[in-house]
């Protein structure tokens, strides 16, 4: 007779844990927020703009239990306000998805104040926010961050970009092996060219479908999957790398 014990592994229920989700409230952060809720995970989000919070919150309730709120997470008070929100909402912190990011284009194209911006978005806001998570989990909690290929790809025309994924690349094996003998798990996912209104306006709705429909662009939702396949292994597996790309190249 076999043993089921031999074909399965324990998968953790999500139902009553808390998570944040920075640049929750469109996108792959929405993706990943919406099922998390309806697994009855109680998630807190945060956005750029009031009327993408609050279609998130109203998909979020429909499914289970949430809110957010409108921050800037390039300035460190409103990473502190974020923070201080989550708390008074979650009560504590089990899940912590590292994802908001501006795009960011070539070096030598931008501005100052604009590559700066770009670069506290998408690389010091990152760091800052897995610090005050951390801060705030205890064992038996789960980080993941979004990554991108942009920094296995490295292609020209995003080498601001290209330079803050390729640290987030850097930074989370170390990170991840700073807090492994204090059971916080942290995970990399580095998704390809996917489908949301980062890629506006090269991109529109119409061309986002044709190329999703052609199996040469990804959907959030395939993002979210891969998510929740790292937050659903037992405690002594640690899934710290998945890199999510499209069967076929695009143009």
């Amino acid at each position: 007779m076999i043993d089921e014990g031999d074909a399965h592994t324990h998968a953790p229920d999500l139902k009553g844990r808390r998570a944040i989700v920075t640049g929750g409230t469109t996108g792959i952060g929405r993706a990943i927020a919406v099922p998390l809720a309806s697994e009855g995970v109680k998630v807190f989000v945060c956005g750029r703009t009031t009327e993408h919070l609050d279609d998130a919150l109203q998909r979020i309730a429909e499914v289970g239990d949430g809110d957010g709120i409108n921050v800037d997470l390039s300035i460190a008070e409103d990473i502190d306000r974020f923070f201080e929100a989550a708390a008074a909402f979650l009560g504590g912190i089990d899940i912590a998805v590292i994802n908001a990011a501006v795009p960011a284009a070539a070096l030598a194209d931008a501005g100052e104040s604009e590559a700066r911006y770009q670069l506290e978005t998408d690389f010091s806001a990152y760091l800052i926010c897995a610090q005050e998570a951390a801060r705030r989990m205890a064992g038996g909690s789960d980080m993941i961050f979004i990554g991108s290929m942009s920094a296995v790809s490295q292609k020209p025309g995003s080498s601001i970009y290209v330079a803050a994924k390729a640290g987030i690349q850097g930074f989370v094996p170390a990170f991840r092996k700073e807090l492994a003998e204090a059971d916080i798990k942290v995970g990399l996912i580095e998704p390809g060219f996917t489908g949301a209104d980062f890629q506006y306006p090269e991109f529109p709705p119409e061309k986002q479908k044709a190329l999703i429909n052609a199996d040469k662009m990804l959907r959030a939702e395939d993002i979210a999957v891969a998510a929740h396949f790292m937050l659903t292994q037992p405690r002594r597996t640690a899934v710290s790398l998945i890199r999510v790309e499209t069967r076929l190249e695009h143009p």
